[in-house]
């Protein structure tokens, strides 16, 4: 086999999760790898992230802007593509309306116009869990979509936990060969990762002074005894439970179970998220709020890994974002699959 390079095109692309994780992956006789090309996204300080990070010497490629308003087919040749597209309608704490919002749920649209325009030799998107019961019959319609477009297709739910990512995170992730193309992925197997350290603790230990967005966000006096009534891995429900002071209890019928809710140092992370008001964004078991760093560590994004915008801001790109380490070994399955390299590989486990 030839060396050669995928030129890799990307929609809803956040702050660069996938690509840093598809970027630094190669098929395991160094023969295939990946290059950035051109990406999108609606957001401002996430453009600028992806391309301080991703693509400094080229930020042109990067086109900030409604995809609605992109002209797809000027985008330039491509034989890669990766798109996330939107998951506001499809996962648990968004809507669940799915197709019916018309302002997200028809957004993997878009990615449907990159395959035929451009008919790369593969594909990888990903979405969140719930994307399977979206609207009824929603996900039937987005893979059938995908497959028109000339792809084979390998779906699967996985457990970034099961993969070395110090996370409880589960996605669905599509990848789709060209149907003309004598190429069969296969699921990369856990077995691997097995009794790898995926606990908080450890993700979060050792991370440098100078280590970039690592501030500490300071809480109100009320939020910090709040949080010394939650044991670590429990949330403000269970301190409730436990005699939490009536003045510290939280008035809400909705008992989402992130509200201030606690790492346990022992375990993974519970999921980051970008979506959530006060009370969800992550904290530690000193009982204080995760910094922006430590959430980005958890995303198994590197501490050089440089986010741009304020701290609100940087926390909703890290929670948008894939896992790097996920997409590295779900980029170097394909690579390897391409290079017709057998690696371990499971079933998958989602009926689609």
């Amino acid at each position: 086999m030839q060396k050669h390079t995928y030129q890799l095109g990307e929609l809803y692309c956040g702050p660069g999760g996938l690509a840093y994780g598809a970027l630094t992956a190669t098929s395991d006789d160094g023969l295939l790898s990946i290059n950035h090309a051109w990406a999108n996204d609606y957001d401002h300080d996430t453009c600028l992230t992806y391309r301080k990070n991703i693509c400094p010497e080229n930020p042109d490629s990067v086109h900030e802007g409604d995809v609605r308003d992109l002209d797809i087919k000027s985008l330039g040749k491509i034989d890669a593509f990766a798109y996330g597209f939107p998951c506001n309608s499809f996962s648990q704490v968004g809507e669940h309306q799915g197709m019916a919002n018309a302002k997200f749920g028809q957004l993997y649209w878009y990615g449907v116009e990159v395959l035929r325009t451009y008919q790369p030799d593969w594909f990888i998107a990903e979405n969140v869990s719930g994307i399977r019961s979206a609207g009824g019959n929603d996900f039937q319609i987005i893979l059938q979509d995908m497959r028109e477009s000339g792809y084979k297709l390998t779906t699967n739910l996985y457990k970034a936990e099961e993969y070395g990512v110090p996370q409880m995170r589960h996605r669905v992730i599509i990848v789709g060969i060209r149907d003309d193309l004598d190429v069969d992925f296969k699921v990369p197997s856990t077995i691997p990762y097995q009794g790898t350290d995926v606990s908080a603790r450890t993700a979060l230990e050792n991370i440098p002074e100078d280590a970039p967005n690592n501030e500490v966000r300071k809480l109100s006096e009320k939020v910090v005894r709040r949080l010394s009534y939650i044991k670590p891995g429990e949330n403000v429900w269970k301190a409730e439970e436990h005699g939490l002071p009536e003045e510290l209890r939280i008035k809400t019928r909705t008992k989402i179970s992130q509200i201030y809710r606690k790492l346990d140092p022992d375990r993974p992370s519970y999921t980051i998220t970008a979506a959530g008001g006060g009370g969800t964004f992550g904290y530690h078991w000193t009982n204080r709020e995760l910094t922006n760093r430590e959430r980005a560590r958890i995303q198994t994004f590197p501490d050089s890994y440089e986010f741009v915008g304020k701290y609100s801001s940087v926390r909703k790109q890290i929670g948008m974002a894939v896992p790097c380490r996920l997409s590295h070994i779900v980029t170097t399955a394909i690579l390897n699959s391409f290079a017709g390299i057998e690696y371990p590989w499971v079933l998958p486990n989602l009926q689609e």
